[in-house]
């Protein structure tokens, strides 16, 4: 579904992204790991658009996206999720997912409409599906963090997206919201049957969910394979796992 190939990305004379590789599966869960500082969300910047690379191909499905604008790749099936929770805090958990409802089915609101009737259906089943329904008209910022980087997955998931990307979507979670969100992935994988691309730096959560791990030292890429293929590579024990297998 997805592939990068030997892709770069320089800020100034830094090469942020230095010749990266992955590939992602339809149906897969994947892992991109490294260390601070190893290119993995300005990988995620440049799938997504927000960033154009100076090298390299990115293709979705076939087709090249590399250096398209975030809306047109995400028109096209791709949706992301960020480190720092990116929702309208001052609305409610229903509106958030309702205003990335309309969004892509290029609906605004006007003087005729009944806000609330609009798109609710779908609205509904998202936040039922991500567990929120019950709170579906308490306003974002009341959320826990936990709940609000849900949210931010419901909006992605309002995009009707084939590909989700994960950026560190356990980021600052208690333990038993760390297991919500587990869970959470496992279902849109098993259940909706969502290709997912995530980075994390818990590595138990790493291992316990992902199905291949790409791992990424100083913009490039190390290995790509099975959990215990990654586990066993020398290269990362030494660059990332601390010498430990």
């Amino acid at each position: 579904m997805l592939r990068v190939e030997s892709v770069v990305m320089s800020f100034g004379g830094f090469k942020a992204v230095n010749g990266a590789n992955l590939h992602v599966g339809a149906g897969e869960i994947v892992a991109v790991i490294g260390p601070n500082g190893a290119g993995k969300t300005t990988l995620f910047n440049l799938i997504t658009g927000h960033l154009a690379p100076d090298s390299g191909r990115i293709l979705f499905k076939g087709r090249e996206i590399g250096g398209l604008s975030p809306h047109v790749i995400c028109r096209k099936g791709i949706t992301r999720s960020f480190q720092v929770v990116n929702i309208f805090s001052q609305l409610t958990v229903f509106e958030n997912v309702q205003i990335a409802v309309l969004s892509r089915e290029r609906k605004t609101y006007d003087i005729f409409s009944k806000v609330e009737g609009m798109a609710a259906e779908e609205v509904e089943r998202t936040l039922r599906s991500v567990g929120l329904h019950d709170k579906r008209n308490v306003e974002s910022v009341l959320l826990s963090h936990g709940d609000q980087k849900v949210l931010e997955i419901a909006v992605a998931l309002s995009g009707k997206p084939e590909l989700l990307i994960l950026d560190e979507p356990t980021a600052g979670m208690a333990p038993e919201e760390t297991e919500t969100c587990i869970r959470l992935i496992r279902k849109l994988s098993d259940e909706f049957g969502l290709t997912i691309l995530f980075c994390e730096h818990d590595m138990g959560l790493v291992f316990d969910i992902a199905q291949r791990v790409m791992v990424m030292v100083r913009g490039g890429t190390v290995v790509q394979g099975s959990c215990e293929e990654v586990r066993r590579n020398t290269e990362v024990q030494d660059a990332y796992l601390g010498g430990s297998a």
